[in-house]
């Protein structure tokens, strides 16, 4: 069965209250087992939009575990208007992840699992491998954010805005244009993610099926909070404390977050290789086939390297 048939998700509760929505998935029986991998998502994403990647990890022998980040998804939302994305504090996604690898990861494996992070979910991981290098066996990121692309404004002049805004208490409201951009309006023209039309409106249908799953965009307070992650990882010998074996990809035509910053952090890291995939944009594996191809290709000498 594929992901979406077999999709059966369970709940699990943090520490602080927060309500994440988690799925398993045994790998193929045709392949041999590879192990765990955990499966970790960007702003704004939901489990079942990954679903034709989950089930490439298990046609190649891995067991998938995955869950939504508070504040989006099916799991709990943090404000009365549940569009918004909002966090206070990077902190709270760290509770998310170290919850869930206590009480889904922990119990499926004593060995520790292979990562796939895309974006934001990439810069929960790295923070997380920084306190714990061992945490995974190794560690697969596609475009982390690191920095991020403001697009034609002078980066000086959003952050001043956005301390601006939480300072003023509109922490809660959304940044600029944020409010009147609803994922089920966009169309694919509009779009500053994939290439690959048919997977854009596959992942745009399932919001169709499935509305509450969608959010609008981040508030002051995410966005205030996501340069607090960002300087934090991004400081001096940070990368270079981080020894998980690592694949880092960076998309040539990113509009979202800056190339340039993940091809530096990346050099910094001991055990990282780097590799920037020509003509892809922000989602590469929801890209087209030719940049997927190449990211399977580097994936699988990657685990084969592994071990």
């Amino acid at each position: 069965m594929t992901c979406l048939d077999s999709f059966k998700p369970e709940f699990i509760d943090t520490p602080d209250g927060a309500r994440l929505r988690t799925a398993v998935w045994d790998a193929s029986s045709s392949a041999p087992s590879r192990g765990l991998c955990i499966l970790l998502n960007g702003q704004t994403e939901f489990i079942e939009k990954y679903c034709e990647v989950i089930d490439e990890l298990r046609g190649r022998g891995f067991a998938v575990a995955t869950f939504d980040w508070r504040g989006q998804g099916g799991s709990s939302r943090a404000l009365a208007d549940p569009l918004t994305c909002h966090i206070e504090d990077f902190k709270q996604y760290d509770t998310d992840l170290a919850t869930f690898m206590e009480k889904i990861v922990k119990p499926l494996s004593p060995k520790p699992p292979l990562a796939l992070a895309h974006s934001m979910g990439a810069n929960i991981l790295l923070r997380a491998l920084h306190a714990n290098s061992a945490m995974c066996s190794g560690a697969v990121m596609t475009a982390p954010m690191l920095g991020i692309s403001t697009r034609g404004q002078p980066a000086w002049l959003v952050s001043a805005i956005t301390t601006l805004f939480n300072a003023l208490g509109k922490s809660q409201g959304y940044v600029f244009g944020m409010s009147k951009r609803d994922a089920l309006n966009v169309t694919f023209d509009q779009n500053l993610v994939s290439q690959d039309r048919l997977r854009w409106e596959r992942a745009k249908n399932l919001l169709r099926q499935n509305p509450k799953l969608r959010v609008n965009g981040p508030t002051w307070g995410w966005l205030k909070a996501a340069y607090g992650t960002m300087r934090e990882v991004n400081a001096p010998g940070y990368a270079q404390a981080i020894t998980t074996p690592a694949l880092i990809f960076g998309a040539q035509d990113d509009r979202i977050v800056q190339t340039s910053a993940v091809f530096d952090f990346a050099r910094h890291m001991p055990n990282a290789t780097y590799i920037e995939i020509p003509g892809a944009e922000h989602e590469i594996l929801m890209d087209r086939d030719g940049v997927r191809e190449r990211f399977w290709k580097a994936f699988d000498a990657f685990v084969e390297k592994l071990g």
